[in-house]
């Protein structure tokens, strides 16, 4: 780490603490701090920087606040590390946390059946009077919220609400109705203050929203899910192939 890169500014008004909290976000998004690394001690970051152990433990709790770090209880201070996450693969976010060997939990903010949209009646190919079940929830791995999502899905596909519990796509193999393949769009975007909110990070912070549209074997609608997830935490792969044009 390079010293005069997380050093605050004395002539700039800006409270040194917040600088010291941007310049180490800005070391961490480039790389110079390894993922899931140590960060050095509260005492190293002093020397380095030259700032008070008050300015040094406000900007780390800045960061801590945003998820950026993690605090181990008599291990010290660590990077977050960001989650690879394949970008071919029709799993849910249950199976993927568990996969990880993380715990996966959910706060619901809706669970309810109603009439759909006109856009989601014809996204769905529902017939007249059909119902759909709103599924809109703030999707946790060991605690930490790193997602919201909101699933759309035909009401006749699924067992009654009360059974739906993690895993969405868990509740549809009890029907005889997951979902085997489908289409997913990503685009940058940034937190709203409600969002911000709900995933414990900055207004305006980078998110990833994904819109995904699944279906049954012979091309039925399964689901129009809309999730954002937190920029800082995520990386989605996704394997290439060569051309045919090569």
């Amino acid at each position: 780490m390079v010293a005069r890169r997380i050093a605050p500014n004395r002539n700039d008004a800006t409270p040194l603490y917040i600088q010291v909290a941007n310049n180490l976000r800005n070391a961490i998004t480039d790389g110079e701090l390894e993922a899931g690394g140590a960060l050095p001690s509260e005492r190293a970051l002093c020397e380095l920087t030259g700032a008070s152990r008050v300015t040094i433990r406000k900007a780390i709790e800045q960061l801590v606040e945003e998820g950026l770090l993690l605090r181990r209880q008599g291990s010290g201070t660590y990077l977050a590390p960001r989650i690879e996450q394949p970008g071919g693969d029709l799993t849910g976010f249950t199976a993927d946390a568990e996969h990880r060997g993380d715990s996966s939990g959910s706060i619901w903010l809706v669970k309810s059946l109603s009439n759909p949209t006109s856009e989601e009646a014809e996204v769905l190919q529902l017939s007249p009077g059909a119902k759909v079940a709103r599924l809109g929830r703030v999707r946790l791995a060991n605690g930490e919220p790193l997602a919201i999502e909101h699933a759309v899905v035909p009401a006749h596909l699924l067992p009654p609400l009360d059974r739906i519990d993690k895993s969405l796509y868990a509740a549809l193999d009890t029907t005889g109705n997951r979902p085997v393949s489908g289409d997913q769009r990503i685009r940058a975007s940034l937190a709203t203050p409600v969002e911000a909110g709900l995933l414990s990070i900055e207004a305006g912070s980078a998110l990833l929203r994904i819109e995904r549209r699944s279906y049954l074997a012979d091309g039925t609608p399964v689901e129009l899910t809309r999730s954002a997830y937190r920029g800082d935490r995520y990386d989605f792969i996704t394997k290439l192939h060569e051309g045919a044009d090569h």
